[in-house]
């Protein structure tokens, strides 16, 4: 094996890549723009925003079309915070990425408060 650059070629790897997570704040309707990951390095950030949206009142709006991924954590942050919207509101997805999708299916398939939009 040729040592001469230092490193093994087998074991060697890139640094992990930070997630980021963008959230802007939506007035009409009333709501969160999210765009990038939520991971572990974001969650707190996104649980953050989740929670300021349900002591509201009336619908929360999500657009999620710029979210590319939510881990399993993130989807259940979605559903924690839909169950504590009450009764008569509800939580609207936009767009949201299919990892989402498929985490709320799985998970919180008769969670009425969700709503998914295109």
């Amino acid at each position: 094996m040729d040592d001469s650059h230092g490193a093994d070629p087998f074991t060697a790897s890139a640094p992990p890549r930070a997630a980021v997570l963008e959230l802007r704040s939506l007035t009409d309707p009333p709501g969160v723009r999210a765009a990038g990951e939520v991971t572990l390095t974001t969650r707190a950030a996104w649980e953050h925003a989740l929670e300021s949206l349900v002591g509201g009142s009336g619908d929360v709006y999500l657009d999620l079309s710029s979210l590319s991924f939510v881990d399993v954590a993130g989807a259940s942050a979605v559903a924690v915070a839909a169950q504590q919207l009450g009764t008569g509101r509800s939580m609207v997805l936009k767009a949201p990425p299919r990892p989402l999708r498929r985490a709320l299916e799985l998970f919180w398939p008769d969670l009425s408060a969700i709503e998914v939009t295109t």
